[in-house]
């Protein structure tokens, strides 16, 4: 019997190492061709800027990397984008643990959730950037009304998305968990929260460029300092260059957060149910 099982193990890895190697020449074809893509457009516009592109409207690959070597050499950058970071980090977590902590609580609740649901949409509707000369009202223009704008910003997306996991959780796996005995912390626990893992997952990837929308907008509407003050006085000043380069910071920023959560959500999903 021994001798079977190591017989048909050998088949089993090299399926298991063959299917390593396809995903990992897959990831670098995939990786290639965002490289070649990224590299023909940055090309393209540089050949265009001037003779087809007036770079006053659309800048130039070569503007940008002038104006960003300009900011960090001066400290600017650094300075700015390092507000502008804590606000997105500080809002995100908030609004995210607000959201999931809420979603847990409330969600399983059928009554209490249809109760609420209408509300919670109505205020989901809400555009956040109206929001932001109340929140100048209540918290003034300092940082801390940048991190609850954006807050408030994850705070629904988060929300909506892990009450959805929860919902879609099997009802069955439930009841028989409680028939074994267990408590309902339990089954919160071991079964509601791996199961409902794909929701909240989900809500903390959608909701990172909103994150960072939102204290964009309030650096926009009112601020001294951070990215979204150097994209408001690039612009006054026609500063194509500037708002450009502001943009590429931030694209950087909220690619390296995704990347974050994706790590993030890999080591959960070892926590889903088969």
């Amino acid at each position: 019997m021994s001798a079977g099982v190591v017989e048909s193990a050998g088949p089993l890895r090299v399926r298991t190492g063959a299917g390593a190697r396809r995903r990992r020449v897959r990831a670098a074809i995939v990786w290639g061709w965002r490289v070649a893509l990224l590299v023909v457009v940055l090309v393209l516009w540089q050949l265009l800027s001037g003779p087809v592109l007036d770079p006053q409207f659309v800048s130039s690959p070569a503007g940008i990397v002038e104006r960003l070597q300009e900011w960090t050499q001066d400290g600017t950058l650094w300075s700015n984008t390092w507000i502008t970071l804590q606000e997105i980090v500080l809002g995100f977590l908030l609004g995210a643990g607000a959201g999931a902590l809420l979603a847990y609580l409330i969600a399983p609740i059928r009554v209490v959730w249809d109760i609420l649901d209408p509300f919670v949409m109505a205020l989901y509707s809400i555009p956040k950037v109206a929001l932001a000369p109340l929140f100048i009202v209540w918290f003034g223009i300092g940082t801390d009304m940048k991190v609850l704008l954006a807050a408030v910003t994850v705070f629904f997306l988060v929300f909506l998305n892990t009450a959805a996991g929860v919902h879609e959780v099997d009802a069955g796996l439930i009841d028989a968990v409680r028939l074994m005995g267990a408590g309902r912390w339990v089954v919160a626990w071991k079964v509601v929260l791996p199961a409902s893992m794909t929701g909240l997952l989900t809500g903390l990837r959608v909701s990172i460029p909103y994150a960072l929308i939102g204290a964009v907008i309030g650096e926009l509407v009112a601020s001294n300092r951070g990215l979204g003050y150097l994209i408001s006085d690039s612009s006054a000043n026609f500063d194509t260059d500037g708002v450009f380069a502001t943009l590429v910071v931030l694209s950087v920023i909220a690619a390296l957060l995704n990347a974050l959560v994706n790590l993030l959500g890999r080591r959960a999903n070892r926590w889903k149910p088969l």
